[in-house]
This record gives C-alpha cells, sequence and structure tokens, in this order.
C-alpha cells in the first residue's frame, strides 16, 4: 500500500512539474542527460523564475482583513477555491494540483535535487565559491518555502505545545520511497532555522543578482523566522546582522507619487527580491483596500499617497508594492527589518532604544517638517509595542505578513478578529480559530494518507 502511494505521489509531482513551471533543464534526445551532473545545471534549477520567485504563496493574503470585495466582484469571481478562501470556510479552499502546497513541495523537491547533486560532486575540484553559494541558494530556497508554508498550514508556534501541535511533512531527500509524514511545528521550524543558519554561513554579503539570496537575505529570513516563533532575543540578534550588512533606507519623499506604481522594481530597499503569485482575488480593480486601515494614516504620511489609489467610488486600491508593478512583493527590504528589530527590543526592555529604531524608518516616510505625533505619545512599554505593531501593519501592507502576524498576537492574547461582509451576511474569524491553519489541500490527503488539519 506504502509502495502504491509512493508511486501515486511521484507521479503527482512530475505532473506539477511539467505543468506549473518550466522545466529544470533544456530538453535532450538521451533523457539521461537531463539528471543534473554539474553546477551550472544545479544553479538553473534554482534559477527556475517561475517556481522559485515568481510563485510565493498568495493564500495567506487572500485570507486577511486588509482588503474586501464589493458583492458583485465576489460574486463575478470564477474559481469557487477562491470564494472558499475569501469567507474562511473549513475545507476545500484551493484548487486540486495548482495550489500553495503543490508548488511548495516542487520547490522543496528541486531544493533537495541541487542539495544531492552536491554531494555528488568535489567542492574543490569543481570551485568551492560557486559550490558553497549554490548549497547556500538551495538551504535558503528550502527554509523559504518552508516557512511560507507554516505561515499558512500550521498553527502559530507556542512553545508549550510546539512539540505536539501538526507541523509540515519534512522532505530532506529526493526519495519518495521515505513515507510522508507530517512533523511537529517545533520539527518544522527546527529545520528552517536550521536550514537559514547553515545558508547565511555560505552565502556572500552581495547577490549577483537581486534575486538570489545572500547573507543579509538569509539572516533577515531568519530573524522574521525567530519573531513568528517569539524567540525575541534570537529574532533581535538576527535583525541585527542584517542590518549590519544592509541597511538601506528608502526616503519617500524622493519617490514619485505620480507614476502608477511609484516603486521601482529592484529599489534601494530591497535584500531579496521575489512575487507573491497574484490571484485575480487580489487584483486592485477588485480588491478593495479597508477604509479603517487608510484611515491610519494621517496627514503628512507619504505612504497614504504613495501605497493607495482613490478610485472613482470613493473605494481605495493599493498600489505601493516593491515589485514595481501591481503584483505584490514577497522578498525581504530593511523596513520589514528595521520593524522586526523595533518589535523585538521593545518586547526585549528596551522600548525607548526601540522607538529611536521606529524614529529612524518613520523620518523616512513623512513628508520633509512634518512627524508623527503618536512617537511623542509613548510613555510605557506596552505603548511602544502598540506604536510599533500597529506601524508594522502600515508599513508592510499587502507582503504577505498579516496572516501570520494575527495567528501569532492572538496566541499571545491580543484578541484579534477578522471580519467579512458578504451579501447581507457577517462572517468572523475568531483569535485561535483551527481554521487559521488552512485546509490541506484534499487531493494531497488523497494521494500521501497524511492527516487534516482540525477543523
Amino acid at each position: 500500500m506504502m509502495k502504491e502511494i509512493a508511486t501515486r505521489y511521484i507521479i503527482l509531482l512530475l505532473f506539477l512539474e511539467l505543468c506549473a513551471c518550466n522545466k529544470i533543464l533544456d530538453e535532450k534526445s538521451d533523457k539521461k542527460l537531463v539528471v543534473p551532473a554539474t553546477l551550472t545545471d544545479l544553479q538553473s534549477i534554482l534559477d527556475n523564475a517561475q517556481r522559485n520567485i515568481f510563485s510565493d504563496p498568495s493564500a495567506g493574503e487572500v485570507s486577511t482583513d486588509d482588503y474586501y470585495l464589493l458583492d458583485k466582484d465576489y460574486k463575478a469571481l470564477t474559481i469557487d477555491a477562491d470564494r472558499r478562501l475569501y469567507s474562511w470556510e473549513s475545507d476545500y479552499v484551493f484548487e486540486e494540483k495548482s495550489n500553495s502546497w503543490s508548488y511548495g513541495y516542487a520547490s522543496i523537491y528541486g531544493a533537495n535535487t541541487v542539495l544531492e547533486g552536491l554531494n555528488k560532486l568535489d567542492r574543490e575540484a569543481v570551485g568551492a565559491a560557486l559550490y558553497d553559494d549554490i548549497k547556500g541558494r538551495a538551504l535558503y530556497l528550502r527554509a523559504k518555502t518552508m516557512l511560507q508554508l507554516a505561515a499558512l498550514f500550521v498553527p502559530a508556534f507556542e512553545a508549550e505545545t510546539a512539540s505536539k501541535e501538526m507541523g509540515l511533512p519534512i522532505r530532506m531527500s529526493t526519495d519518495f520511497n521515505i513515507p510522508t509524514a507530517r512533523s511537529s511545528v517545533l520539527a518544522t521550524y527546527t529545520m528552517i532555522v536550521d536550514d537559514l543558519s547553515q545558508a547565511a554561513e555560505l552565502l556572500s554579503i552581495i547577490p549577483k543578482q537581486m534575486t538570489r539570496p545572500s547573507k543579509p537575505a538569509a539572516l533577515g529570513l531568519l530573524a522574521r523566522t525567530y519573531l513568528w516563533m517569539g524567540q525575541y532575543d534570537k529574532a533581535e540578534a538576527a535583525a541585527n546582522a542584517c542590518l549590519q550588512l544592509f541597511s538601506t533606507l528608502l526616503d519617500y519623499n524622493q519617490v514619485n507619487a505620480s507614476a502608477s506604481y511609484p516603486f521601482a522594481q529592484f529599489n534601494a530597499e530591497t535584500i531579496v527580491f521575489s512575487v507573491i503569485g497574484m490571484p485575480s482575488i487580489l487584483s486592485p480593480d477588485i480588491a478593495k483596500i479597508s477604509l479603517a486601515l487608510y484611515d491610519e494614516y494621517h496627514e503628512g504620511d507619504l505612504r497614504k499617497e504613495l501605497f493607495f489609489k482613490r478610485n472613482m467610488d470613493g473605494s481605495v486600491s493599493f498600489r505601493g508594492s516593491y515589485t514595481g508593478n501591481q503584483t505584490p512583493f514577497g522578498g525581504v527590504s530593511t523596513n520589514e527589518i528595521m520593524l522586526i528589530k523595533a518589535e523585538t527590543m521593545v518586547r526585549n526592555g528596551k522600548y525607548m532604544a526601540g522607538m529611536e529604531v521606529l524614529q529612524a524608518l518613520l523620518s523616512k516616510r513623512w513628508k520633509t517638517g512634518y512627524s508623527d505625533s503618536a512617537l511623542n505619545q509613548v510613555k510605557t512599554p506596552d505603548d511602544a509595542l502598540d506604536l510599533v505593531l500597529k506601524e508594522r501593519r502600515k508599513e508592510l501592507l499587502m507582503r504577505g505578513l498579516r496572516w501570520m502576524d494575527v495567528k501569532r498576537l492572538n496566541r499571545e492574547g491580543k484578541n484579534i478578529s477578522m471580519r467579512r461582509f458578504i451579501d447581507g451576511k457577517e462572517y468572523v474569524l475568531s483569535p485561535n480559530d483551527k481554521r487559521y491553519a488552512l485546509a490541506i489541500p484534499e487531493d494531497i490527503i488523497t494521494f500521501t494518507g497524511i492527516q487534516q488539519n482540525p477543523r
């Protein structure tokens, strides 16, 4: 039975490879030649742009409360899974085969292919520097993908329960005969931390391309991981290490507000570039920004002008992506890492120093001569934490981060509920609801036999 499941699973992934991405290597008449055997071959797997750069998962962003749909647009959606995801249904929130889980594990399979290929090569003979760079990139890709999947499919990390709650299947090999089984949340995050720590040791400080990870990128993603785990001392250390290597900030006073999309692709704040695959439900023509959130940007705050577009009907659309177009940015950037540093300093008993970090960021976000009066009203550590979390939401809008932020903050007792109104009916997602761990696609459950998330 297990052999049958493994066979069906390999057929599924091979089908996804053919349908969802560019071929790893060019087709050759002799099929034996497609086995990756050189550093160039292995590098080609990592450079698969469609799979590894332009397909970060969107399900978390679709599920957040930063936007809403008009009833007419909700009813006009052509994909039923998008409607179900938007209204927080308990099941069938993904299409078969073409979904975040399948694409994610295909990327992990590619990373494992590279790592196994490297093990067959002599590091010194093929060139140690390039060998290490490729290994670091593969480890980063595997960790990034696992972290993105963890944000969607597993509960928020909680030290007391992490060893007991279900995490992700951990695939460290391309061998499909190894049974697929879910690990714990603790094991999932331990793998991510280990991969990123190794990647940070191997990668260079300056990448050859912005789409390739670097040492600062690995440290930045490690800071994000520790933040999500609630390990704030380690998150602060990783954020500091990242910013010591890369700390460039855009001055929003110098950004052209008249452009359709004000922020250039590969702008100066980008540490590593990737794109969230955008379903039609997130199109600026459909997704309207919450007006309550929009009103949080006050006079003098340049983000209100640069991030948003006022529509003829009075609604607001988002245009502030760091991709240079309407697709959401999924990479790592300086502003995120500064906000991690500010938050963790506050949580680690250094709230005034954390406010100085926040002030350094906001000084580049407000019109010259204006400032955020809220900074002057911070009197206690609780005030400081409330402010940095508020600014985190405002600064990192449409980055694929809000879903996990709500999950982790509710585990700490922030009591955030999300609401939708669809055709006169209110839908509520209460704090710590089981649906925060999205339903694993039903076809994956059928093929692998792994346990579904509790509903």
